[in-house]
């Protein structure tokens, strides 16, 4: 498992006083009004620096945090397309049954009839649910709607996910 938790991605500098924009990648955008230190890292989660945090507050959809040791503008846009993310010790606490998409990526998904089907590539967000992307050996990725009566044996820690696809949804795949 990942030692830290992506909670953001910095879009861009607000104002002049070094201040970033950070899209939440998180449940609740108003995690960041608690956030202390936190790290920002590359896609890849190598760390690029170690921040305290001074301020941070809630615009709209989006939150503004600005640094400790960045002051101006000009600072706050060399951030832009880097992630904040925090210790998995500071990362909120989730429900039962409840995961980090950085635990899903990687993991094995298993069909009870058709074995493995590839491992998972991304979590996405379509409104009515979550759905997976699993990564296929020279296939079309499928996607997995991400529902306990799918999905009803969700192990990350284990490296699997257990899945009965709905008839016809792996048949779309392979046309």
């Amino acid at each position: 498992m990942n030692e830290r938790i992506v909670i953001g991605k910095i879009i861009g500098a607000h104002g002049i006083r070094g201040e970033v924009k950070v899209f939440p990648i998180t449940d609740s955008v108003r995690r960041f009004n608690k956030l202390k230190k936190c790290f920002v890292t590359k896609e890849d989660g190598t760390v690029v620096k170690e921040f305290e945090v001074r301020s941070s507050r809630v615009d709209k959809t989006n939150a503004l945090v600005a640094f400790k040791d960045i002051i101006d503008r000009t600072e706050a846009e060399k951030l832009k397309g880097l992630f904040v993310s925090v210790d998995r010790d500071d990362a909120v606490k989730l429900p039962k049954n409840s995961y980090f998409i950085a635990d899903l990526i990687g993991v094995e998904v298993i069909d009870d009839e058709l074995g493995s089907l590839g491992k998972v590539k991304d979590v996405f967000e379509t409104g009515a649910n979550q759905v997976l992307q699993v990564k296929r050996q020279g296939k079309q990725d499928l996607m997995i709607p991400f529902l306990k009566a799918i999905c009803y044996d969700i192990e990350p820690e284990n490296g699997f996910i257990k899945v009965k696809l709905p008839d016809g949804l792996y048949e779309l795949y392979e046309g």
